[in-house]
């Protein structure tokens, strides 16, 4: 994720090129990346005051608002591809981007132009100037404001961090969708799963339908306590699907066969398809998938008119018509080099999953992570049997490699330290045997450098 912290000057009188706006919006707003918890403004009071500049944007086009820990990105690329091949015209907002700022704000697939970037922020430059917002407040607004203009029939808002608290909690959705809950970012959320969920639990509207992907003992009543205090209806979706890697499943890379069946409490038949194919091919896919659909009835419940066919259609092409990366992606075969952004110990675990259902000979594994991670808690995960290539990625907060290396010496992984993702990724190839895995990881930022 390329970033350019140099000095901007104000401009006279505006800016002349979108790559001087972008180094005015990475230079001179916080930025979470870049700094860390520092960066998060506990309340959506920016948020309010610029929707308000740009007479509410927010309210001018429907929305489904997606949270949770992990599998939220993936969720909303997912709910995105099914709209948008069922005819309705989408907006997608994510975070955080991996390689082009404009990922984060697209419509039917396609990115936010330089233009209209660069006007945006010419437009508003003296109110940005005067509210100092956070980069992530600005960015927000923008995509409201980009929704709002191209009248989008809907939009996919996925959460940046939290919920409660978290600068998108301004829009009343259509359907609220939580995929998980697991440990991250505990020193702004809290350092138990009920905290967190309390937290992620921010975004359920009242009256609004929200969905749970997963039914996780430790957190299910503080769902289910805030749905009834907002009179909503709630689901979780691992009570009325089965979804399973299908037996059937071909030795592809490029798809993951899957099995769906509907649990005896959800009859009458909502689908009629038994096995979709899924171009994000992580089997922890299978946990995100069953939000999804359980996403689709209900806003079939709401009139919105999706096919099975669309389902089927979009969920083999996702990656095509969302631009999604880093999930479980493929860089190259022979030697395989696979990338992942999981990057806290539940999403470590799941792209664990993965590396012990692959074939291979030898594994190696690139690595980076951040200072303010518990590493410790990920090192001590990961196996042993592996060559490592410590690296950092190009951000102030990332781990030193060296620090890095030494750590995971305590747990007996063992290998060098470069100084740069892309030396750790040559090096790999190099002593890497044409049978080999070559995994990329630890944070996202990492994976942003080889995507």
């Amino acid at each position: 994720m390329p970033e350019n912290t140099s000095d901007n000057p104000k401009p006279e009188e505006s800016f002349d090129s979108y790559a001087d706006v972008i180094s005015y919006l990475y230079s001179r707003l916080p930025m979470f990346s870049r700094l860390g918890a520092d960066a998060i403004k506990a309340d959506l009071i920016n948020t309010e005051k610029f929707c308000s500049h740009l007479s509410e944007p927010q309210n001018k086009f429907k929305s489904i608002h997606i949270g949770g820990t992990n599998g939220k990105g993936s969720s909303s690329h997912m709910l995105a591809a099914i709209l948008q091949t069922a005819g309705y015209t989408t907006g997608l907002y994510t975070s955080p981007h991996l390689k082009d700022f404009r990922e984060r704000i697209r419509i039917n697939g396609e990115m936010i132009s330089e233009r209209e970037v660069l006007g945006f922020v010419n437009e508003n430059y003296d109110f940005i100037e005067n509210l100092e917002p956070s980069f992530f407040e600005v960015t927000v607004a923008m995509a409201f404001h980009h929704f709002a203009v191209n009248e989008v029939d809907i939009a996919i808002i996925e959460v940046g961090l939290g919920g409660r608290l978290d600068s998108t909690n301004v829009i009343h959705p259509e359907l609220s969708l939580i995929s998980n809950i697991a440990f991250d970012h505990m020193n702004i959320l809290g350092n138990t799963l009920p905290l967190i969920a309390g937290e992620k639990a921010g975004i359920i509207k009242k009256g609004v339908p929200v969905i749970i992907s997963q039914k996780q003992d430790e957190v299910a009543d503080v769902f289910i306590k805030k749905a009834a205090e907002q009179q909503s209806k709630i689901i979780f979706a691992s009570e009325e699907w089965l979804i399973k890697k299908s037996k059937s499943q071909p030795n592809s890379p490029e798809f993951l066969k899957v099995d769906i069946s509907q649990k005896k409490n959800t009859i009458p038949a909502c689908f009629s398809f038994p096995a979709i194919e899924l171009d994000l091919t992580g089997t922890y896919q299978l946990k995100n998938l069953g939000g999804v659909l359980s996403a689709v009835k209900q806003l079939r419940e709401l009139g919105y008119r999706i096919s099975d066919q669309d389902i089927i259609e979009a969920l083999r092409q996702v990656k095509a018509l969302t631009g999604l990366m880093g999930r479980w992606q493929m860089l190259q075969e022979a030697p395989l080099v696979i990338c992942d952004t999981g990057h806290n110990e539940d999403g470590i675990r799941e792209v664990l999953k993965n590396i012990e259902e692959s074939s291979f000979d030898s594994l190696h594994i690139v690595i980076g992570m951040l200072r303010d991670k518990d590493s410790s808690g990920i090192l001590k995960m990961l196996p042993e049997k592996a060559r490592y290539y410590f690296c950092q990625p190009d951000l102030p907060r990332a781990k030193p490699a060296i620090e890095l290396r030494d750590e995971a010496s305590a747990y007996n992984l063992h290998g060098e330290y470069y100084s740069s993702v892309g030396d750790a990724l040559e090096a790999a190839k190099k002593s890497a045997g044409k049978n080999d895995l070559i995994f990329v990881g630890g944070s996202t930022f990492v994976v942003a450098e080889v995507v």
